[in-house]
């Protein structure tokens, strides 16, 4: 096997140990895989940790104790070369489902099914795993049980799917050509949004994203933005918004960009500063410099990008202007925790 097969074989062993783990077990599981020193990103509030057992009393053990029976359910699987350093990434995106019998950071419980959206990068250095990024939409959970802590969304909320083609799941080996393929048209792309950052102008032609993207893009965004279709409406539900509700744009980098075969996918930390003027998720504006952490993950059909899946570390970015919607969500519920 080549390295990326290897790599994609101890990935999957990882997420079937972790499937059967507990809640007393599951330190001894990530340490089994990772490195001593693995460096673990997180949203917030589980934020950066540094070896298993922190990463697992940060997220793993109290997910555990409050979702029961969790399968990982995956959308999208792939592997490839860092294009900044070189190194080697695995990455998934799925859903995480159970039964969500307790309150989990001051979520109610709901007794019922629940959803959360997730995307998990593993770098991999001699069999192990040293440095990962681990996004969630925790807003996506909020949703499912009732509560809004942000004004009405401008996008489509629903269950997101995975690929229109139902071949993300790229467990074999994939044409390198068709990877780098893609890979350049990512880096296309965000040249264009780059250029378009550094010129001003939040009010570009749907001509200049056709450069790029399907005419039928489909664009999957966090809760409290949500999903658009086409070039004009994403444009119109998210971009627009997007451009003119913020100033100051600046473009900091990502941690990983890779691709294979049709698929690609980058994480920042963070990806992009910028101030709010007001108008961005119906919130008002103010003077503070934020930093957002986003994952895209992408898939290419020809010669553009036909799907986009995308996490946005809101609440990190809302408390970074002092909303702190997980605290508030906890003092304002019963039973939260």
């Amino acid at each position: 096997m080549t390295p990326h097969q290897d790599n994609k074989t101890l990935i999957l062993n990882l997420y079937h140990d972790l499937e059967m783990a507990s809640v007393d077990n599951v330190s001894d599981v990530l340490s089994a895989y990772t490195a001593p020193n693995y460096h673990w990103r997180g949203v917030h509030p589980f934020e950066e940790q540094w070896g298993a057992k922190a990463v697992a009393e940060a997220f793993w053990k109290p997910f555990l104790q409050s979702w029961s029976s969790v399968q990982r359910r995956q959308d999208v699987f792939f592997a490839g070369t860092n294009a900044s350093d070189g190194s080697a990434w695995v990455v998934s995106m799925g859903h995480f489902m159970g039964l969500r019998d307790s309150p989990w950071l001051g979520i109610p419980a709901t007794r019922r099914m629940g959803f959360l959206r997730y995307a998990d990068f593993h770098c991999i250095e001699n069999g192990k795993i040293v440095r990962s990024g681990f996004f969630c939409d925790i807003i996506g959970v909020m949703h499912q049980a009732g509560i809004n802590p942000l004004p009405p969304q401008t996008g489509a909320a629903f269950l997101y799917p995975g690929p229109r083609t139902h071949d993300g799941l790229l467990f074999e080996a994939q044409d390198t050509a068709e990877g780098e393929k893609t890979l350049a048209l990512v880096n296309r792309m965000v040249d264009d949004l780059s250029a378009l950052n550094q010129s001003g102008n939040d009010l570009p032609p749907p001509e200049l994203l056709a450069r790029t993207w399907h005419d039928n893009m489909i664009w999957y965004g966090p809760a409290g933005i949500g999903a658009t279709y086409t070039i004009p409406r994403y444009q119109e539900q998210h971009q627009l918004p997007f451009r003119t509700g913020l100033k100051g744009k600046v473009f900091n980098g990502h941690i990983a960009r890779f691709a294979e075969g049709n698929y690609a996918g980058f994480f920042g930390w963070p990806n992009l500063t910028n101030t709010p003027v007001g108008g961005f998720l119906g919130l008002p504006g103010n003077n503070i410099r934020a930093d957002m952490r986003v994952v895209d993950i992408y898939r290419r059909e020809g010669d553009k990008l036909a799907e986009n899946w995308v996490f946005i570390d809101l609440p990190y970015w809302l408390k970074q202007q002092g909303l702190d919607i997980l605290k508030r969500t906890a003092d304002l519920t019963v039973g939260g925790s």
